[in-house]
């Protein structure tokens, strides 16, 4: 399991987390929804992201659906740019949230960044230029109970695709209506392997490939 920080506390509380226990890692981030009239603070993030565990930066990035302002999209947008100017200085991977943003997100990203968008609600012409850039996919208990991306799942090659639950949010049918939890990622794997025509293992085991590689887990 890798816990997502998306600010300074819960940062701090997923590298405790991670370091208590094994098969837990942790991210640290501050989520584009967070305060908006918080300066980002690149010293105390970067002193995290050289903690035992921490394999990666974020979630960091765009959302326009729920800041709606166009000067708090622009604060918001300085922001991330600010995010990647720290990752730039780092060799850890990238958790990108974005939504209704995606157009703003490309525009900034660079080729050298590794990493994830994770949730990706985009459209199939969006994840072409995610994969152009070499980033990865994140797919969720959302393709379990809407269709509107199976076009793109079935697109998307099984070696770019990572895994999630998005905890405690989007619980995935049947589960729908609980707490969601990260042993409820099977159920996302039986749906992409249904929309791909594929092996329920053959999916469980290249995702886990593709996150251990990407996140560089000691395993």
């Amino acid at each position: 399991m890798i816990c997502i920080g998306t600010d300074l506390e819960t940062s701090k509380r997923g590298i405790e987390l991670a370091q208590k226990h094994d098969g837990i890692w942790a991210t640290v981030g501050l989520h584009p929804n967070d305060n908006l009239d918080e300066k980002f603070d690149p010293g105390a993030y970067k002193e995290l992201l050289g903690k035992d565990k921490v394999v990666g930066f974020g979630e960091i990035g765009l959302d326009y659906y729920r800041t709606k302002g166009k000067d708090d999209q622009k604060r918001q947008k300085q922001r991330f740019e600010e995010q990647l100017g720290l990752v730039k200085q780092t060799d850890k991977t990238v958790v990108l949230h974005c939504r209704d943003a995606h157009q703003d997100m490309l525009g900034v990203l660079t080729q050298g960044l590794k990493g994830v968008v994770h949730s990706f609600t985009g459209t199939l012409e969006e994840a072409k230029k995610y994969l152009d850039l070499g980033f990865y996919l994140g797919f969720n208990g959302i393709l379990t109970f809407t269709s509107q991306y199976d076009e793109i799942v079935k697109y998307v090659p099984l070696e770019k695709i990572l895994l999630e639950t998005d905890a405690p949010y989007l619980t995935p049918v049947p589960m729908r209506g609980k707490r969601n939890e990260p042993l409820y990622v099977k159920h996302v794997a039986r749906k992409v392997a249904e929309l791909k025509g594929m092996d329920y293992d053959e999916v469980a085991k290249q995702t886990f490939e593709n996150t251990k590689s990407l996140f560089k887990l000691d395993l």
